[in-house]
């Protein structure tokens, strides 16, 4: 999710088009919160680990 996110943003940066940077800036966020969750041993959503 993290770098669906950074490519996001990439893509909505290059083109102008700001409703993928604002999607992008959300994916990434919720990407490192469940990375973060994953991390500390809090099963999230029934899965362990978020890669």
């Amino acid at each position: 999710m993290i770098i669906v996110g950074i490519v996001l943003m990439i893509i909505g940066f290059l083109a102008g088009i700001a409703i993928l940077w604002s999607l992008g800036v959300i994916i990434v966020i919720v990407g490192l919160v469940l990375w973060l969750l994953g991390a500390l041993g809090h099963a999230v959503g029934g899965r362990r680990h978020y890669f």
